[in-house]
């Protein structure tokens, strides 16, 4: 099935506009980290909780996530969850402790994570391969551009809003997504029927898969630290160790977040020419992540002389990986693409939470013992360096009898 092209523009837009909205819950963290930690006197280890608990919520999801997409459909497995995210954004702005903050982000987590895997699989449905490779690339830029307004935008709101009717704005967004949805995304019911009739087809030969042990810690490691970077470390790197102030982070942030929008639409742009001239998304992801390893190795050396710049370069040099979600989800039959991605999704976003609160914990034990802040934390991202490193040598060992055993 293909769509004419007004029509999945329709489709693709009212993803985008869920997905966009998801990206700004997910980044806004870094943002409001220096108004989170004078409120409630965080620690670093406090701080990553309280970001990570939306991978949490997000990961926990994955795997009935993908049951669903491949029973129910992606738009009302979309609409029930949004329904959750609405609750979420509304339970945060009225939580007076720190506890609550994290309960009311896990619920918040939980209810956008259909946002990517829902799109990705309805377009699996209804676009070509190579349109799939284009929008999946455009997604994520709109995923940036959440990300670009949660920076400057957030900081420019929050002395007149404060943090509560930040969030009290997006549960009402929210629930405009979820209407934007309803009304553009085509029914679920004649996918529905197909995909239970494979509904006994379980997770466990999809992640038994070589392509999926391969790229697995790769999605853990460089995926998913790159999301933790982005969404949080970024902006406590740049008060802490580079000496900003958090206005200038805010602005640092901004320029991170617009690095990586282009980096993604130029992605959507070149994949079909690239893919036309016999070039892989395998093969792109092996060939291009060593720039980002070398990058992050670079940043933890220059240590406080390691600005926004150095990360928007290390970020957009790890957008390499994102090619492999889409291969992946091709890989696999349509009525498995539900499972197929969001499993892979599953690692990508736990490998969020445990490296956005394991940096913190990793922080706070150098400190503990006797670092400062700044070699704290170049020490903490030397050994987050060392885990990409080792993922990205096991996806080389392993790449190659992947490709030689198709699903």
């Amino acid at each position: 099935m293909s769509l004419p092209a007004g029509r999945a523009a329709v489709v693709f837009l009212s993803f985008a506009f869920a997905y966009f909205l998801s990206a700004l819950l997910r980044a806004v963290t870094a943002t409001l980290a220096p108004a989170f930690s004078a409120e409630l006197a965080l620690t670093s280890g406090d701080l990553g909780l309280l970001s990570g608990a939306y991978f949490f919520g997000f990961a926990l999801l994955q795997l009935p996530l993908g049951r669903a997409l491949d029973r129910f459909g992606p738009r009302r497995t979309l609409l029930a969850l949004l329904a959750v995210a609405v609750a979420g954004c509304a339970a945060f702005a009225s939580a007076s402790g720190l506890v609550a903050l994290i309960a009311s982000r896990v619920l918040i987590g939980a209810g956008v994570s259909a946002c990517l895997m829902a799109a990705l699989t309805c377009f699996r449905h209804v676009f070509s391969p190579l349109a799939q490779l284009r929008a999946n690339s455009w997604m994520l830029m709109t995923g940036s551009l959440g990300m670009v307004a949660s920076t400057l935008p957030v900081q420019l709101l929050l002395p007149t809003l404060g943090w509560r009717g930040l969030f009290w704005g997006l549960a009402v967004l929210m629930v405009l997504a979820a209407a934007l949805v309803a009304w553009g995304v085509p029914q679920d019911a004649p996918r529905a029927a197909g995909a239970r009739a494979d509904a006994s087809a379980d997770y466990a030969g999809i992640v038994r898969h070589p392509l999926f042990v391969a790229a697995a810690p790769l999605a853990f490691f460089v995926y998913g630290g790159m999301i933790a970077v982005q969404a949080l470390w970024a902006g406590p790197w740049l008060t802490r160790v580079a000496g900003w102030t958090p206005a200038q982070a805010a602005q640092g942030l901004f320029f991170i977040n617009l690095a990586m929008l282009l980096a993604f639409a130029a992605w959507g742009a070149v994949m079909p020419w690239l893919t036309r001239r016999g070039l892989t998304p395998w093969g792109l992801v092996a060939g291009g992540l060593p720039l980002s390893l070398g990058l992050l190795a670079v940043i933890v050396v220059l240590g406080p002389r390691a600005e926004a710049a150095h990360w928007a370069a290390w970020c957009v040099a790890c957008t390499f990986v994102s090619l492999s979600q889409p291969a992946l989800g091709a890989a696999f039959e349509p009525t498995q693409a539900g499972r197929a991605l969001s499993a892979y999704n599953l690692v990508i976003f736990a490998g969020v939470f445990c490296i956005q609160w394991g940096l913190g914990l990793l922080v706070d034990a150098f400190r503990a013992g006797g670092l400062d802040d700044v070699a704290s934390f170049r020490a903490a991202f030397a050994a987050f360096g060392a885990c990409g490193m080792l993922a990205y040598l096991w996806f080389l060992r392993l790449r190659g009898a992947a490709a030689h055993n198709p699903p």
